[in-house]
């Protein structure tokens, strides 16, 4: 059932939409992510029409988290949560392909529902809506990926990465000096990343990495001791 409503929603937004000169090109059933994370949405509209339009979306109503938050983001800038209409020109033909809703997730799992509408500047008597369906779960259990006597080393995750990815680690030897070295398939580092002994957690930059396969090395006093692989989406 929840299927068939999703269904006709989207085929309601898009009858809609070649009216308006416009169209919603693709949603997803639901947007899943874990506490803690940034769970992005992808808009992807459609200028169906041979003269540039301006889009108004608009939220409407959500019921999220007290510790949740959303927002616009275009490529990797997001607005306030408190802006809640985003204006945007589409050249004709044109599909606008760099705005995202992002929820962040806070800190307790669940269903997070946002409603929106958009419209044609020019017509804004007959908005289209849709709903986007976030699912926050639980932290999966740590698995340890790297333990000796002088590190223990969690997995990277998330594993496949979008923006950023975290590792929590424990420094046993507060002698030694530890490292994460990230590579491409060329073996040209793309990032590096010195483990603290007076912290636990580092996060891996991905925004700028282009989508693909990387690897990652822990360097324990300059010395390479694990290699694993991290791929990187878009």
């Amino acid at each position: 059932m929840k299927r068939f409503w999703l269904l006709a929603i989207l085929i309601s937004a898009s009858l809609a939409g070649f009216g308006q000169g416009f169209e919603l090109t693709s949603i997803q059933e639901s947007y899943k992510g874990i506490i803690g994370e940034t769970i992005k949405a992808p808009l992807r509209f459609r200028n169906t029409t041979e003269k540039p339009i301006t889009l108004i979306i608009r939220k409407v109503t959500g019921q999220i988290g007290g510790t949740q938050k959303n927002y616009f983001c275009v490529d990797n800038n997001c607005l306030d949560s408190k802006v809640e209409d985003y204006i945007v020109k589409v050249e004709p033909g044109q599909t606008l392909n760099n705005l995202n809703i992002s929820l962040e997730a806070g800190f307790v799992s669940g269903p997070s529902t946002l409603k929106y509408i958009v419209y044609n500047k020019s017509n804004p008597g007959q908005p289209v809506e849709f709903v986007l369906n976030f699912d926050v779960e639980e932290k999966p259990e740590k698995q340890s990926l790297y333990t000796s006597k002088f590190i223990t080393l969690h997995d990277v995750y998330p594993n496949p990465v979008v923006d950023h990815a975290q590792v929590e680690y424990k420094i046993l030897n507060d002698q030694i000096k530890a490292k994460i070295v990230v590579h491409n398939l060329l073996g040209n580092t793309v990032g590096e990343y010195q483990l603290p002994s007076l912290e636990n957690l580092i996060r891996i930059k991905t925004d700028d990495l282009n989508a693909g396969i990387y690897f990652y090395t822990l360097y324990i006093d300059d010395e390479g001791v694990m290699t694993r692989k991290l791929i990187v989406k878009k």
